[in-house]
């Protein structure tokens, strides 16, 4: 066994995967200012065909006693999502937006893993410890940008349920390393992270069209 805790181990194992998701043009450009309120719910629209998957899966799995310590539903997503698609694009907002090809992979994979506890695990935790981390950081950058206030627009970002964000992913990394899994099970969690990330890297990266299609016009 390690002698470093898993979330230590996991942590350093998906950093580098880490890194290149977050060197991306549309989050560049989005965080610059440079996109439209629409061009923003892009990325709103993905987020919302991802965690209707992921959310679906702890639902599911809020039993099972692997999984079921990282099933919170504080950090549920889907209505918040809901509200934010309602602000930008009007109560018509379902017939606005579609999965991208990678977000139907992405979806594909979480519906895939929803019956492996570890696989659930992988995403859960890629998805959230960044929504919980550098999201915060996104999210005060479009208040100032769209003016976007808590009750649709920045929903998504907006944790209040959880409290204390610190303690909490403190919490989260606790639960990571009492894991009552071997150590095959822990490197093949780690596999399916680094593909999770790939997955959400391949879904921001086709989201540059909207960088294109915007900067063009």
């Amino acid at each position: 066994m390690s002698e470093s805790p898993f979330s230590e181990v996991l942590r350093n194992a998906t950093w580098g995967d880490h890194e290149s998701a977050e060197d991306d043009s549309y989050l560049k450009a989005l965080m610059a200012g440079q996109l439209s309120r629409e061009a923003y719910g892009e990325l709103i629209a993905q987020h919302y065909f991802a965690y209707v998957a992921l959310d679906g899966a702890s639902r599911a799995l809020a039993d099972d006693p692997v999984a079921g310590p990282f099933v919170f539903p504080e950090l549920y997503r889907e209505e918040a999502l809901i509200r934010d698609l309602e602000t930008v694009y009007g109560a018509g907002w379902k017939s606005r937006i579609e999965p991208s090809k990678p977000t139907r992979t992405l979806v594909a994979r979480i519906n895939q893993v929803a019956t492996w506890p570890g696989g659930y695990i992988a995403h859960h935790y890629t998805r959230y410890m960044g929504d919980l981390s550098g999201g915060q950081f996104i999210r005060m950058e479009l208040q100032k940008i769209y003016g976007y206030q808590p009750g649709g627009g920045v929903d998504f970002y907006l944790f209040d349920e959880v409290g204390s964000l610190p303690r909490f992913k403190n919490e989260y990394r606790a639960r990571l390393d009492a894991l009552p899994v071997d150590e095959a099970e822990k490197q093949r969690i780690i596999r399916e992270t680094k593909l999770a990330y790939l997955l959400n890297t391949e879904v921001l990266g086709e989201l540059g069209r909207v960088v294109r299609a915007e900067l063009a016009a």
